[in-house]
């Protein structure tokens, strides 16, 4: 992983390096000059923060979050395999790529907090790939809209007491399928829970519907038809047996 100074180089020409070699020990706001150039006194990646991130659960209940989480891998894997139908070697995600989220998703993720932040050897030594291609996954899961992160860093103090900002492991988070660059999601939604609105209220039984029709005035004929609607219903496959033997 390359480094990147915070402070932006900046040109100071004839002027001696040793007068200010350790200056940002006792000043860490300012910069180091060496060979007429200011560099910081700490070596961290751009864009890196210094508070303290909020990670977010999928679900209130870490078995729903368990659960979400994957159905999202699942929805990974059949995206992929759809690829793989186009005559994409390796899928469209790609399988180190897979591995990499599936050991996000089932080896690092805590459902309960929603706190994910492995760093990159610990992803290498679950997955057992190289450095690289551990990085090259990451940034892949990014591309896709699948994966996104934030860059952290720390205040500290190095050998001589100065002030530094120390680099620790990047916050990840799982983003939802409606976040994927490209994805469309096929699948059926699942039917509304029965107590939640827009679920379809219980029908009343036969014997219930023949009444409501014979108050609306329908016809002997109708209402048989409709005792008749469900052989299953033995009460009113009866009732209409009855009308039938005394001619109503």
């Amino acid at each position: 992983m390359q480094n990147h100074s915070l402070v932006r180089p900046t040109r100071h020409a004839n002027r001696p390096s040793y007068r200010t070699q350790h200056l940002s020990a006792c000043l860490p706001f300012m910069a180091d000059l060496r060979n007429g150039t200011s560099y910081a006194s700490w070596k961290v990646w751009s864009g890196s923060t210094t508070k303290e991130v909020r990670f977010v659960p999928m679900a209130k209940e870490p078995a729903m979050a368990r659960k979400a989480a994957a159905r999202i891998y699942r929805k990974a894997v059949k995206w992929n395999g759809s690829g793989k139908l186009a005559g994409r070697h390796g899928g469209l995600i790609g399988s180190h790529v897979l591995l990499v989220l599936h050991t996000l998703v089932f080896d690092f993720l805590s459902h309960a907090t929603g706190r994910l932040d492995p760093s990159y050897r610990a992803i290498q030594r679950k997955t057992r790939l190289c450095y690289q291609t551990v990085a090259k996954a990451l940034a892949r899961l990014k591309e896709l809209g699948i994966l996104n992160w934030q860059q952290r860093s720390v205040p500290d103090h190095d050998q001589r007491g100065g002030f530094i900002l120390r680099q620790i492991t990047n916050a990840y988070a799982i983003l939802p399928p409606t976040q994927w660059r490209g994805y469309t999601d096929l699948e059926a939604p699942e039917p509304p829970h029965p107590g939640t609105w827009g679920a379809c209220p219980p029908l009343p039984s036969l014997i219930e519907q023949a009444a409501s029709d014979a108050q609306d005035g329908d016809s002997t004929k109708s209402i048989v038809s409709r005792l008749d609607a469900d052989p299953r219903d033995i009460v009113a496959s009866a009732v209409a047996s009855l009308f039938r033997e005394v001619g109503v």
